[in-house]
């Protein structure tokens, strides 16, 4: 029996050195997406967009956006596909509903999904804060108007929603080759989202890298805590 506390003892401990590693390496990227928010704010700044828009880094975000053009058939194509990371937030949302019906206590629902919950609440109530303190605009007018740019909501979008889901479903497909399959299919749209985003033009390119760190920072919290 000691020798059996003693193992449970020294897993538990690791556990611990894993789950704070993570939680380091989260604030480590909320960090710097903050650094490199203000980096955009202060450095570089002209007004090479629409309107006379200004934008930080504008040296890079032009030359970039110069080279890659505005393809709208492609926006067009990654804004109706940005309507499935809603669906997995739907899913898991429904999942957790159930459970609460059939468990009658909120408190019975599977702790992961109820920190899933909490996780989307942060992701929605940060895409809220920056659609209204604007740090800069799209390179092109949507509609006519100036929408704001940064960090990109699609991309924040899709590589939270979908980095978790693949953490959800690992624990709940037993199938091994299945679940490695829909992981490969989640991580292969992930991809194809955050690239076609970039390609579609309509962001800067200073707009994607923030998106990623920002969520690459929520996603890790969210590992730790969950």
């Amino acid at each position: 029996i000691r020798a059996k506390a003693k193992i449970q003892a020294k897993r538990m401990v690791e556990k611990m050195k894993r789950i704070r590693k993570k939680f380091i390496a989260s604030m480590c990227l909320l960090i710097a997406f903050v650094l490199w928010t203000l980096v955009i704010r202060f450095v570089d700044v002209r007004a090479i967009g629409p309107q006379g828009s200004s934008v930080g880094f504008a040296g890079v975000n032009g030359f970039v956006h110069t080279l890659i053009g505005v393809h709208f058939s492609l926006y067009n194509i990654t804004d109706w596909l940005g309507l499935v990371p809603i669906f997995v937030c739907m899913g898991f949302g429904i999942l957790g509903l159930v459970q609460w019906v059939k468990r009658k206590s909120i408190g019975k629902v599977d702790y992961d999904i109820l920190v899933l919950g909490g996780f989307y609440i942060v992701t929605i109530a940060v895409y809220l804060f920056f659609e209204s303190v604007v740090i800069n605009y799209r390179p092109v007018l949507i509609n006519g108007f100036l929408e704001a740019s940064y960090p990109s909501s699609t991309t924040m979008l899709v590589t939270c929603v979908m980095p978790a889901a693949i953490m959800q479903l690992e624990s709940r497909i037993k199938n091994k080759v299945i679940g490695n399959i829909v992981a490969a299919i989640i991580i292969v749209f992930t991809a194809f989202m955050v690239i076609g985003r970039l390609l579609s033009g309509v962001h800067w390119f200073t707009d994607i890298i923030g998106g990623a760190l920002l969520s690459a920072g929520l996603v890790m919290l969210y590992h730790s805590v969950a």
